[in-house]
């Protein structure tokens, strides 16, 4: 689907979470252009819904994913501590599965809360990105 197919497509609900969501899809699809993972370095890409986070390491040539993880099943601790859980949980299951180095896909989100917080754990815990 296009960037303009999912512009039109959310403009047909009025309100603001339309605006809202042309805007995040014209921020995914710039991001998009320019990140693509590979076998030395995949793509780790981070989803977040208004409760959960989810991530993956994702092998864009083969079309594979190597690790993921998500705070669907965590309980403790606000959003934010969650997230950080989630990415000392993925550094670890990607070290395990041979990753060191990956390339960020923050998926249109901006770069604050819980996204900057998941991606510093995942740092600390040893990715490289």
């Amino acid at each position: 689907m296009s960037a303009s197919a999912i512009a039109k497509q959310a403009r047909r609900s009025a309100g603001v979470s339309a605006t809202r969501r042309v805007a995040k899809a014209r921020r995914h699809f710039r991001l998009r252009k320019k990140v693509t993972g590979s076998a030395e370095r995949p793509r780790l890409v981070v989803t977040r819904s208004s409760r959960h986070l989810y991530a993956q390491v994702v092998d864009d040539s083969k079309g594979v994913t190597i690790a993921s993880a998500s705070t669907y099943k965590l309980t403790d601790g606000d959003k934010k501590a969650r997230a950080k859980q989630i990415g000392a949980q993925l550094a670890e299951s990607a070290k395990a599965a041979g990753v060191s180095k990956v390339v960020f896909d923050r998926a249109g989100n901006t770069y604050t809360g819980r996204v900057a917080a998941f991606a510093d754990a995942a740092r600390e815990a040893g990715l490289e990105f």
